[in-house]
């Protein structure tokens, strides 16, 4: 993915501004920034949710919204994809297939081994009849990424990832989300407030 001079104005002002940024297929990218700083608006745009005012984007080839679109998901990103705290775990895994695939598999042992494959890649091990409403902020994340990655992008876009956690629960969700880019085989754009969490298992830092 590469990206030169990206510029949102809107009606208060400048969204984000002059945004350049390179990274390599199966790389890790953090945007940090307080709230109001772009974060959100900057990573809708890198997965071709949003257009820039100014600017060129590539990712995996593709230069226009339409065709990033096709390469790239969203994990849970608040007011454009939530998660619905009263659908399971398993009710948010077979809407998403069902949608992909037009079926739900009726036997409850083999929904149990669907549930188990889809969260499988981001390490996610939970049962499939919690309320997503009863899981804790990691959790959550790693849901809302693994239900992005049943559509195989080639660009994962994760939005306040350090959101509710501590210091030491930053960490290891960063830690999850280096294993994943090798495990996955996808790149990953992850955005948080306070970077240093990330410091030495990213390769890439971009400040709003």
């Amino acid at each position: 993915m590469t990206a030169r001079g990206l510029s949102l104005k809107g009606p208060r002002g400048w969204v984000y501004r002059d945004v350049d940024l390179s990274l390599a297929e199966g790389g890790l990218a953090v945007v940090s920034g307080e709230a109001g700083t772009g974060r959100t608006c900057l990573l809708l745009t890198l997965a071709g949710r949003m257009r820039p005012g100014s600017g060129e984007i590539t990712v995996a080839g593709k230069a226009t919204p339409t065709a990033i679109q096709r390469v790239a998901a969203l994990g849970e990103t608040g007011g454009v994809n939530d998660l619905d705290d009263a659908l399971t775990v398993a009710e948010h895994v077979f809407e998403r297939r069902h949608l992909r695939a037009g079926f739900l598999p009726r036997r409850p042992a083999r929904r149990d081994e669907e549930v188990a494959a889809a969260l499988a890649p981001v390490g996610l091990a939970l049962d499939p009849g919690t309320p997503t409403g009863d899981l804790g902020p990691r959790d959550r994340q790693l849901l809302g990424a693994a239900l992005a990655l049943m559509g195989r992008p080639r660009l994962l876009v994760l939005d306040d990832i350090d959101r509710g956690m501590r210091g030491d629960h930053q960490r290891e969700m960063w830690e999850s989300l280096r294993a994943l880019t090798a495990r996955a085989g996808v790149t990953i754009v992850a955005s948080c407030v306070d970077a240093t969490p990330a410091s030495d298992l990213a390769d890439l830092e971009v400040v709003l």
